[in-house]
């Protein structure tokens, strides 16, 4: 019975760490998410909601970097997944593909694009930055940073060619769980490590990433076309998406970790 209990325990203080970290390496995602909710309820005279988010994700971004909740190294990754994710918008959401739309007035627009949209994108980004950190991750078994970066260059430039050719998303999974699949992902919660197959990593957080899409969505972020008049669940093929794009942002941070510690030597 003692040892019942004392497994209890132990299960139960590294399921709480667990959860402190989560949240820990969610701080600018959930930060965003708060930013978008009090954006419904909270008027500006003079100020458009998508530039209210905007300006509020900036000055989110200077507190963290004030009380040292982010370092420069993380603010910097944040910025560069912004302008991934910016230069994605205005492709998807030009006249001629119109995945998705702003509908929406503000003066902080790039081709019709909120400025803030690149958060969406930057908030993944730090996720895996922070956890990374938070986790203590490291990697065994993984491929090439060549093989690693190939893979990266192809996942993003099929969201933008599969508007012309056939979408490569199906080719994209059978050389991911190739070039992966000897690939684990080791993590620390509090003493004791832990590890997943990498594929299996990256799925998860695609498909939480799902469910704050929705959220966004319902707090009108943006809208897809099926949700203009009223809005309803994102599909589960988004996941698929979602678990692509977590790559590519997992694979952005392990390039510039690896060619941080480079520089180091």
């Amino acid at each position: 019975m003692t040892g019942i209990k004392s497994n209890f325990k132990f299960l139960a203080a590294e399921l709480l760490f667990f959860v402190i970290k989560e949240l820990r390496s969610l701080v600018f995602a959930l930060s965003f998410i708060f930013l978008l909710f009090i954006s419904n309820y909270v008027s500006i005279s003079g100020l458009y909601r998508y530039d209210f988010l905007f300006i509020g994700a900036i000055i989110i971004q200077v507190l963290l970097l004030v009380f040292k909740l982010e370092t420069k190294d993380e603010a910097k990754t944040i910025f560069l997944f912004h302008i991934i994710g910016l230069c994605l918008e205005i492709f998807k959401t030009s006249p001629s593909v119109g995945s998705w739309s702003y509908p929406e007035m503000g003066y902080l627009k790039v081709f019709n694009v909120p400025l803030y949209s690149g958060f969406m994108y930057a908030a993944v980004g730090s996720y895996i930055a922070y956890a990374w950190k938070m986790f203590n991750l490291r990697l065994s078994n993984p491929p090439s940073y060549r093989q690693s970066i190939a893979v990266c260059f192809l996942i993003y430039l099929n969201f933008f060619t599969n508007h012309y050719i056939p979408d490569m998303r199906l080719a994209l999974f059978v050389l991911i769980f190739i070039i992966y699949r000897k690939t684990l992902v080791y993590f620390t919660i509090r003493v004791g490590e832990y590890k997943m197959p990498i594929v299996l990593s990256f799925f998860l957080i695609g498909f939480f990433v799902w469910i704050a899409e929705n959220l966004a969505t319902y707090l009108g972020a943006w809208k897809y076309p099926g949700q203009i008049h009223e809005w309803h669940v994102v599909g589960l093929n988004k996941i698929t998406s979602w678990f692509l794009l977590v790559i590519i942002c997992f694979i952005v941070v392990a390039y510039l970790k690896h060619f941080k510690e480079k520089m180091k030597k």
